[in-house]
């Protein structure tokens, strides 16, 4: 516009001011693709203070249905050990069922974690699982919506266990819930750099008894006082290694990124999910907008997220979002004119 019109007409500040006048077309506003920096800084969850303090949990759905009946599993991390569990499970099992599964696995071995990071998967967000936390005096930190690099450590887990079952189905065959015990030890007790050992060893403070190390630790007998010492010295260890990890990640992934707030009550546009099996909230092809909106913000949670005040015809979808899927409107709606109010003489 501004090449169009800069050979009719000057004045002071016109690139700028065309600009500034295109962006606030509410439908170029949807349709273009941003070639910026994706907006929000890295925000990280605090390290924590003891084994199994804080813990991660997702699901891994749409797998065969074994023999035995399991569809899907539970995946189960302890944040500061990186220690899993992997649960076998089926797609119709009632809360009920899985609250005494959780509670018979997880808490009667590492007892009662102190808060929990999870999706928005419907179980996890029922009234029957969100009453159990309260009752245990759990706090349940749910991850925003279409940002799965919010969970990552069960995403980074998840991977590697897709990996770890592929390989065995390949040369071992079967059902894959017959692996998944193996797997687990194969997965505790396999060196982690990010915490300079493996889980099972960041966990008891020594390494696991099995055939290629039990030499070593057969040998190395150690007393009650020097084993405490031990792990109390193994934690030390293991949460120096998450903070330099955190530092660098931090500082890798900030330079890709630019900072970008916004107030209550900012009107804001949402990007439409790219990601397969998600909903493109009413929009499909590749003719869809990038965008839809504009919506208002009516609460910040945290330094990078933002709950929107969406519409009725998206009440299925949570209405809390990672500040890289908005960017700011600046359409301005009294701007606008029907085209059936437009004259030409």
């Amino acid at each position: 516009m501004y090449q169009d019109l800069r050979s009719f007409y000057w004045w002071p500040g016109m690139k700028k001011d065309v600009a500034t006048y295109v962006g606030k077309c509410i439908t170029c506003s949807k349709v273009k693709a941003e070639h910026q920096k994706p907006s929000g800084l890295l925000e990280q969850p605090e390290i924590p203070q003891w084994k199994s303090e804080q813990i991660a949990m997702d699901f891994i759905t749409k797998l065969p249905r074994t023999s035995g009946g399991h569809d899907l599993f539970w995946v189960i991390i302890d944040r500061l050990t990186k220690t899993a569990h992997f649960l076998p499970i089926i797609e119709t099992y009632k809360m009920e069922k899985l609250a005494r599964l959780y509670v018979d696995e997880i808490v009667v071995r590492h007892g009662v974690p102190l808060s929990i990071i999870s999706d928005h998967d419907s179980r996890f967000t029922s009234r029957f699982w969100q009453s159990l936390k309260q009752s245990l005096g759990t706090s349940v930190n749910l991850s925003t919506a279409y940002h799965p690099p919010t969970d990552g450590q069960s995403e980074r887990t998840i991977q590697t266990l897709e990996n770890m079952l592929r390989t065995c189905i390949l040369d071992f065959g079967g059902s894959w819930d017959t692996h998944l015990p193996l797997i687990e030890f194969f997965y505790n007790n396999s060196y982690h750099n990010i915490i300079g050992c493996a889980p099972f060893e960041a966990l008891y403070g020594r390494k696991c008894r099995s055939p290629i190390c039990w030499t070593e630790v057969g040998d190395n007998r150690i007393t009650g006082p020097e084993l405490i010492q031990e792990t109390t010295d193994k934690i030390a260890q293991v949460q120096q290694r998450l903070q330099a990890t955190r530092i660098r990640q931090k500082s890798y992934a900030d330079k890709r990124r630019k900072p970008l707030e916004f107030d209550v009550g900012d009107r804001v546009m949402l990007k439409v999910s790219p990601w397969k099996g998600v909903v493109c909230f009413g929009a499909k092809g590749k003719l869809a907008p990038r965008y839809v909106g504009p919506f208002e913000i009516t609460q910040r949670i945290g330094p990078v997220a933002y709950r929107l005040k969406l519409p009725y015809e998206l009440s299925g979808v949570d209405d809390l979002f990672h500040v890289s899927n908005l960017k700011r409107c600046l359409a301005d709606e009294s701007l606008i004119i029907p085209l059936e109010e437009i004259q030409v003489d």
